[in-house]
């Protein structure tokens, strides 16, 4: 049984789209770990097969052999999505060399907003490194992802798009190892990759 249903019950209100940012959650109550993420159970991350901003497919399962964290993100939201962009990016940033080794795959939650030029455009404005992959795709594309990480993405209206927002940290044999809230920090996901990388050294 999958660990993200409990865990993003505690991750209700720290969807974005609104006018101010998101309440910080509470997670359940964990053993004391050495990561600064939730741990979860070892299971497969569900599948993933989009495109990019230029076309070209992109899948988890093409990740094999990566560290390779997944989140949700559009490129209009006015509050949370940017600073989770900001901190994976920076993050992949502050791994240096060893980042060759780990990717960031931010699916979107707009169809409809998050066109290839504005994906683009997104990509130059926030300098994000070449790890980093936002991924795109129709709403019949993207709707069987968000329901099997259970992202209910909703578009009340006003181009606001409503979402659980969350990261999840799969490791290179396609399993989910460790959650992340909306406020994670590049500092916390660094400490994490670094002692995973050493440890599968």
């Amino acid at each position: 049984m999958r660990a993200l249903p409990l865990l993003l019950a505690a991750l209700a209100l720290a969807g974005c789209g609104g006018t101010k940012a998101a309440p910080k959650p509470t997670f359940p109550a964990a053993p004391k770990s050495v990561y600064r993420g939730v741990a979860v159970p070892h299971v497969a991350a569900p599948p993933i097969a989009l495109h990019d901003a230029a076309g070209r497919p992109v899948s988890l399962a093409a990740q094999r052999g990566h560290w390779t964290l997944v989140t949700f993100l559009y490129t209009h939201c006015p509050d949370v999505c940017p600073l989770i962009a900001a901190n994976l990016n920076q993050s992949l940033r502050l791994l240096h060399a060893s980042r060759t080794g780990v990717r960031v795959l931010a699916v979107s939650v707009d169809p409809r907003g998050d066109t290839p030029a504005a994906v683009r455009a997104y990509v130059r404005e926030k300098h994000l490194v070449p790890q980093f992959h936002y991924l795109i795709g129709s709403r019949a594309q993207l709707q069987p992802v968000w329901a099997t990480y259970h992202v209910a993405a909703q578009t009340p209206g006003g181009g606001v798009v409503t979402h659980v927002a969350y990261t999840v940290l799969v490791d290179p044999q396609g399993k989910e190892r460790l959650i992340y809230d909306a406020q994670v920090k590049a500092a916390q996901v660094v400490h994490d990759l670094r002692l995973l990388l050493h440890t599968a050294a």
